[in-house]
């Protein structure tokens, strides 16, 4: 897989003349090349239906009067560019409108993207009509006509779907659309379907072309779907509505899965279908640096004007970033993560455990909030699933509501027994039937609080403030400590709830300063907090918050193998090149802030002075040294712990500890 690659988009309408008319070879070649561009995704077919290159599988675009996706293929082969092609899977909106039948359908008879006809926009099929061979077949005449380097097939993923043929599939098999049991196994077997017949259709022609499915999220705890793909493409654009925190979550839980991956952006000011968008150099330099940090590749988003010409703008932005990536290749390939603590993902254990809890499932907030809190606190970490071994962590972390069941209860107890510790929120450590703690964390429960919000009063004083009761907005747990227990803070309780005849203030009733038993405590398991801290932190982002989850972390972490004063808005990853016998440290540094209405922006790089870094590692170190400049760092190893200081650097620093 090549590491700087751009996902040429071209959905055109059949209401537009001219298409591809302005295409110059020479002009792709040369945005190719100012772009630093080793790999290009372009397209067979579009979301309206259009295909770009003659066919007999599909219909080429009206206004389209040579072989557009043979002329790109031919340029970008040409100077050693790759060429994936693209195919628009779930979306056909010419065929929506000849064969409406074929198209997804809620219980209520709505259509899904837009609701009717009348509507501009796309509408998106079911894989369980005949459809599916209709995409077998321009499939296999694209990977049987044309030199593509990849398959990547967009818009799909396991969907609910009540279309007549998904209701008369399910009566055959003796059962009832209302069963919703049964119509879920049903969906999983379509998209299953769909994805085996993609992929042997591909590699019965060409054994080993990499093909990706994408449904733009790769669900943490479907191993089984993320395995239908040769690599994995993490579709994040920050400024399209995934923001700066979907990427690390989504991309410390790919590298444990052992797969090629990338991580996917753009160069839009806000999201895909934005024509005149572009975001600050910086920006993009700042995304590809943290793409390379978490072990992914990187692919870049952007729209093809329909008269085919490559624009200069766009790829002088690219280039800014990829030149950069070009540099970094070396210390970038075949790595494998460093982490003390595995985030057992809220997302992945409730796939685990079934559909019991479809709201639970769709909450994200339990897992963003921690990721965020273990970025800002410099952690190392991965985010994992039950699959994982976890033996290599110091600490595993049960966010908010992860109920044990028992086989989570036994690989917890091979882990705790080699050393290993808990930090468990919330209703984390209940037993499945959520009714006791499984864990020894130091506490008994004994409900849920009816108070919302209550108070922490720790024992302890924070390192940004003194001691006082902080508001904790999220689900509190009432708990009373154990004989062993050592406790850490209380919980406090407000005078009352806020209602229509018992209100106080502009928000909420303060803390009536009176202990309502443990709010923080320690077993010989680990620690407990007695309220989903996570999820409190992915909301409202309060600062006590943060600091008592890191207070609990670091009492857990006797050892941390990386320490550094890098500012809470930086990201710190340390990654191991075995092949190389070296150790990677990256850092990052960036701050995004607001512009518009939910816009993330990068704008500004500023530069950091004198960081500070610990790395515990016994064995004997050779070099320390800067990548790419290759510049010596002075450094010490004394008691199984390197140090050294970066003098001055911006957006993105490698450290490479060379043993």
């Amino acid at each position: 897989m090549k590491f700087r690659q751009v996902h040429l988009d071209f959905h055109t309408s059949e209401a537009i003349e001219g298409i591809g008319s302005g295409f110059s070879k020479q002009q792709f070649q040369e945005m190719l090349k100012i772009g630093h561009v080793d790999s290009i995704t372009i397209f067979s077919k579009c979301h309206h239906g259009w295909a770009y290159h003659p066919t007999s599988a599909n219909e080429m675009h009206p206004h389209l009067s040579f072989d557009l996706l043979g002329a790109q293929i031919e340029a970008a082969h040409e100077i050693g560019v790759k060429t994936p092609v693209y195919l628009s899977a779930g979306l056909d909106e010419k065929l929506a409108r000849r064969y409406p039948q074929w198209l997804i359908r809620n219980e209520q008879e709505q259509l899904n993207w837009v609701s009717n006809f009348m509507t501009p926009g796309y509408h998106q099929f079911c894989m369980n009509t005949p459809y599916l061979d209709i995409l077998a077949q321009q499939v296999e005449e694209v990977v049987k006509n044309y030199d593509a380097d990849g398959i990547f097939l967009d818009i799909v993923g396991v969907r609910e779907c009540y279309c007549q043929y998904c209701i008369t599939d399910i009566r055959k098999q003796g059962s009832d659309p209302r069963n919703i049991q049964d119509m879920r196994k049903m969906w999983e077997e379509t998209y299953t379907r769909y994805a085996t017949r993609m992929n042997e259709t591909v590699h019965a022609i060409k054994p080993g072309l990499p093909v990706f499915h994408n449904s733009s999220h790769v669900d943490r705890g479907r191993r089984d779907l993320a395995h239908l793909n040769t690599h994995l493409e993490l579709e994040s654009l920050p400024t399209g509505g995934w923001g700066y925190d979907h990427f690390p979550l989504s991309a410390r839980y790919a590298q444990t899965l052992g797969m090629d991956f990338l991580g996917m952006t753009g160069k839009f000011h806000t999201s895909w279908g934005e024509f005149g968008g572009y975001k600050h150099p910086n920006a993009l330099r700042y995304e590809a640096a943290l793409s390379l940090a978490n072990g992914a590749r990187c692919s870049i988003g952007d729209q093809l004007h329909p008269g085919g010409m490559m624009d200069i703008a766009t790829y002088s932005l690219i280039g800014e970033a990829y030149r950069e990536v070009e540099e970094k290749e070396d210390w970038c390939r075949d790595t494998t993560s460093i982490a003390d603590i595995a985030l057992l993902s809220l997302e992945a254990t409730t796939w685990e455990a079934g559909y019991e809890d479809i709201e639970l499932r769709n909450r994200y907030d339990h897992d963003t909030g921690a990721v965020r809190i273990l970025l800002e606190g410099n952690y190392l970490f991965d985010v994992v699933d039950m699959q994982v071994d976890l033996a290599k962590y110091k600490v595993v972390i049960l966010p908010d509501a992860i109920l044990i069941t028992e086989t989570m209860k036994a690989k917890l107890a091979d882990f705790l027994a080699t050393g290993g510790k808990v930090l468990a929120t919330g209703r984390s450590g209940l037993s499945s039937d959520g009714t006791r703690f499984e864990l020894d964390l130091g506490v008994e429960w004994q409900g849920v609080s009816t108070f919302n919000p209550s108070y922490f009063r720790p024992d302890f004083e924070l390192p940004s403030l003194r001691t006082a009761s902080f508001v904790i907005y999220t689900e509190g747990q009432n708990a009373v400590s154990t004989p062993e227990g050592i406790v850490l803070g209380h919980k406090e309780n407000s005078y009352f709830n806020r209602d229509l005849f018992t209100f106080c203030s502009h928000q909420h009733t303060p803390s009536d300063l009176q202990e309502a038993g443990v709010g923080m405590a320690e077993g010989s398991d680990g620690i407990y907090i007695a309220w989903n801290v996570f999820e409190d932190y992915a909301v409202k982002g309060s600062l006590p918050v943060k600091e008592i989850v890191c207070y609990a972390l670091d009492r857990l972490l006797e050892n941390k193998t990386l320490v550094t004063n890098l500012p809470a808005q930086g990201v710190a990853t340390l990654q191991v090149q075995t092949a190389s016998n070296r150790w990677v440290n990256h850092l990052l540094y960036a701050s995004p802030v607001r512009r518009g209405k939910g816009v993330e922006v990068i704008e500004d790089l500023p530069t950091l002075m004198n960081t500070e870094v610990t790395i515990a590692a016994t064995e004997q170190v050779k070099d320390v040294y800067l990548a790419p400049q290759n510049v010596k760092l002075p450094f010490s190893q004394v008691d199984g712990h390197v140090t050294y200081t970066i003098p001055l650097w911006s957006c993105h620093q490698m450290v490479v500890l060379q043993f």
